[in-house]
């Protein structure tokens, strides 16, 4: 047998083994074919190939064994139980970045259906990997980390845990900053998974430095709705409000500025800012603060807040907000900044606000521009009164 006839065995095998792995992972993406590939003993088979010599082949059958292991828990736990996590981990350092990727999906997939799941990712070693994946070059392999992390983060507190130890955190804000959309919005998912367990694990958020990050990324609009959600569901309001309590001056900014918008984009989102005690806060920054453009940026914060229902602007109006915000916008010591904010401001609350004692000292202080705003909600209050008073009277106005 010549050498040629011996090297053409060798390819054929080859061949057979990548058509092999590319036909069960593309039956692996239609459901009825999941409990065939099961029974034939697939996981055994994709075990093998993922030690194979060919990178094709070896990313091919981890890609195989993620969509397997994303379709039910079952399939997950088998995974585990033929011991084909360490496999992955040992790999995941080595391998080039389309194994990086398909490893890192596998994790996912396992992690995501329960705790004891996430927990056999942790205990094989997995954590470590995948944070050194977070500082790849390729911002594909730092996504599917964050991904992995996000689902393994957001179980409970024990697992969150694990991931701030493995130094995730920091990382995480790295990612944040990046240019790509899809990665800092996993980032950003996974920091929200990581701070809802707990104060603490939210405060370790809060200390990486992700609230400015996060801030700045609400002013996109292709993600401003989701991450302003994303970082009320993770309790990151209350550790704002916390944060922006205990210290002054331009460390307030970010969080002044996060405030307000998570508060601009929704009635329920202002509400969660109102509820977690922001309004005092803010009011306490516009006080207290000497420097024009942080008090207008809580001026700012608090009309965004309040112009959204009745409801929000008394919440800011109880303050006594609105007398200082008037006596910013009349002082002739203020930024042109701060008094075009403090104008605003006062507009959006007022045009909204129907709680009287609020608005009675704006009928004597109050300059025409602004006045118009205040009776204008007193007709809104008194009027129909007036109406169903005269009506009883036969049409006539009562002067008594």
């Amino acid at each position: 047998m010549s050498q040629r006839q011996v090297l053409q065995v060798f390819e054929q095998y080859q061949k057979a083994r990548t058509q092999f792995v590319q036909m069960v992972a593309e039956l692996a993406t239609r459901p009825q074919n999941i409990e065939t590939l099961q029974n034939a003993g697939v996981m055994s088979l994709l075990r093998t190939l993922l030690l194979d010599v060919v990178p094709t082949i070896q990313q091919t059958a981890a890609l195989a064994l993620g969509r397997l292991a994303n379709y039910n828990d079952d399939l997950a736990e088998a995974v585990v139980k033929c011991d084909i996590l360490p496999q992955l981990v040992y790999s995941l350092a080595e391998q080039n970045r389309f194994y990086k990727k398909a490893a890192a999906f596998v994790l996912r997939a396992v992690g995501k259906h329960s705790p004891q799941l996430a927990q056999a990712i942790v205990d094989c070693g997995a954590l470590d990997t995948l944070v050194i994946c977070l500082e790849d070059f390729d911002p594909g392999v730092k996504e599917a980390a964050a991904w992995a992390l996000r689902y393994i983060a957001r179980h409970n507190a024990e697992l969150s845990q694990a991931v701030v130890d493995a130094g995730a955190v920091p990382l995480l804000v790295l990612c944040i900053q990046e240019p790509e959309i899809a990665l800092k919005r996993i980032a950003a998912s996974a920091l929200s998974d990581i701070a809802k367990h707990s104060p603490e694990l939210a405060q370790t958020v809060v200390d990486a430095g992700a609230v400015a990050h996060l801030a700045q990324m609400i002013l996109n609009p292709d993600a401003k709705l989701k991450l302003s959600q994303l970082v009320v569901n993770a309790g990151g309001v209350a550790a704002v409000i916390d944060c922006i309590g205990s210290c002054k001056g331009n460390t307030r900014l970010p969080g002044i500025m996060m405030l307000g918008y998570v508060a601009a984009h929704s009635e329920n989102l202002a509400m969660a800012v109102i509820i977690s005690k922001g309004v005092p806060q803010l009011s306490v920054c516009l006080s207290e603060e000497p420097e024009d453009h942080i008090k207008a940026a809580a001026a700012w914060a608090l009309g965004q807040i309040g112009r959204h229902t009745p409801e929000h602007a008394r919440a800011v109006a109880v303050t006594n907000t609105l007398p200082v915000l008037l006596s910013l916008y009349m002082s002739t010591e203020s930024s042109e900044d701060l008094q075009v904010k403090s104008k605003k401001a006062i507009k959006n609350i007022l045009q909204k606000c129907t709680y009287l004692p609020a608005l009675e000292p704006f009928l004597y202080d109050a300059p025409p521009n602004i006045l118009k705003h205040v009776v204008g909600q007193f007709s809104k209050v008194l009027f129909p009164w007036i109406f169903r008073y005269t009506s009883a009277e036969g049409g006539q106005l009562s002067t008594t």
